[in-house]
């Protein structure tokens, strides 16, 4: 992944709105609708054209494919791998508990209702190595070749386990290592074609809050520390600099009081292999936890993508605030090893619309504002 001297570079989580006509094409193959495979085709190749091309515009320097093939960042795996069509997954948010209509709110989101994530009922196996490739190819071709800049985001072996319940292996070890090594040919494909990997790990803070009954701190971060174990089996064969993972709580609209602070993982999350951390630092809830870098010190070799803009809410972060969101992690871990990003996708499911879409690309431009003023002052003086 480019690193840079002279500006801090930008890019976001990877989720990016979806047209009208691409959503209910999704909406309906995820329903078991029949939908025209040629026209679906040619509607996702044609729409990671445009998100390239408005990243672009937006002053974005490392952009992706805005996920547009995929129905969610975590549910896209039934479709490439063999294993699942056990008992569809329930689970409950730990903060949603006590605001009942919150909770109805957020499990109604049309998003979720198209979304579907059926259990484990045999053993894990590649099913589908053609999405990925068809992916790489859009990207080259919205890309100009520029693979270097582009990222693909891919979910990890552990946020699989906890979005498809494990029905069928007799250990979640043995469960997770399974999805390890399936996914490894996804991984290492997309490294393969020049561009970065990303791995998006929710599991290993918003795991923390969901059906947590009974599951003391202890046990959650042993199960934490298995899953990267799993991570880095997985990315064996890939070079860290050309890998980073995605942290988060939760893209979804609840008070979040049950989130766990970022100081009770942060050991567990920096012995993965990824060279570069992308993390909520933006929402109301972990605004606050850049303080944490005053006193851990930051890992040789690893570099901070902090998120410096909110994905929940419609105000336009001004590019100033973004500066200086940005300057609070410079001055602790150095220019050098700090990029920007937002807190989490814009869609992370197909529909998911907790923003206007326009708002979106008005928040990725400011972001790039942000950075250009933030870099005057590290990098021009």
């Amino acid at each position: 992944m480019p690193r840079s001297t002279d500006h801090f570079l930008t890019s976001h989580v990877g989720s990016l709105p979806r047209e009208k006509t691409l959503m209910q094409m999704m909406f309906a193959k995820e329903d078991g609708v029949p939908v025209d495979p040629d026209a679906m085709s040619e509607a996702v190749h044609q729409a990671v054209i445009d998100i390239v091309k408005k990243q672009k515009e937006a002053g974005i320097d490392l952009f992706n494919d805005g996920e547009q093939s995929k129905p969610s960042y975590a549910t896209y795996i039934k479709d490439r791998l063999n294993g699942f069509g056990g008992s569809e997954n329930t689970y409950i948010f730990d903060d949603l508990v006590d605001f009942p209509m919150l909770a109805k709110r957020v499990g109604e989101d049309p998003s979720r209702q198209h979304r579907h994530a059926p259990g484990c009922k045999g053993p894990i196996s590649i099913k589908n190595t053609d999405d990925v490739h068809v992916d790489i190819r859009n990207m080259q071709e919205a890309s100009g070749g520029d693979m270097r800049h582009a990222f693909f985001s891919s979910a990890s072996p552990g946020v699989t386990s906890i979005f498809f319940k494990n029905e069928y292996y007799p250990t979640h070890e043995e469960y997770v290592f399974a999805i390890a090594d399936a996914m490894r040919t996804e991984y290492e494909a997309i490294a393969a074609s020049g561009a970065t990997l990303q791995i998006d790990c929710p599991d290993l803070a918003m795991g923390r809050h969901m059906n947590s009954a009974g599951v003391t701190l202890e046990d959650f971060r042993r199960t934490a520390a298995l899953h990267v174990d799993a991570l880095n089996h997985a990315v064996a064969n890939i070079p860290a600099e050309q890998l980073r993972m995605h942290l988060c709580w939760g893209n979804y609209g609840g008070p979040h009081h049950c989130d766990m602070a970022f100081t009770d993982i942060i050991d567990i999350v920096m012995k993965a292999k990824p060279q570069t951390l992308l993390f909520e630092a933006a929402n109301p809830r972990h605004a606050h936890e850049w303080a944490l870098f005053e006193n851990f010190k930051l890992p040789e070799g690893k570099v901070l993508c902090p998120g410096v803009i909110e994905v929940q809410s419609n105000y336009v972060e001004h590019p100033m605030l973004v500066a200086q969101r940005i300057k609070r992690y410079a001055d602790l871990v150095g220019p050098e090893n700090v990029m920007a990003a937002t807190d989490c996708g814009f869609s992370i499911h197909v529909g998911q619309a907790a923003i206007d879409p326009k708002v979106a690309w008005m928040k990725l431009k400011s972001l790039a504002d942000g950075a250009a003023i933030a870099s005057e002052w590290f990098f021009k003086g």
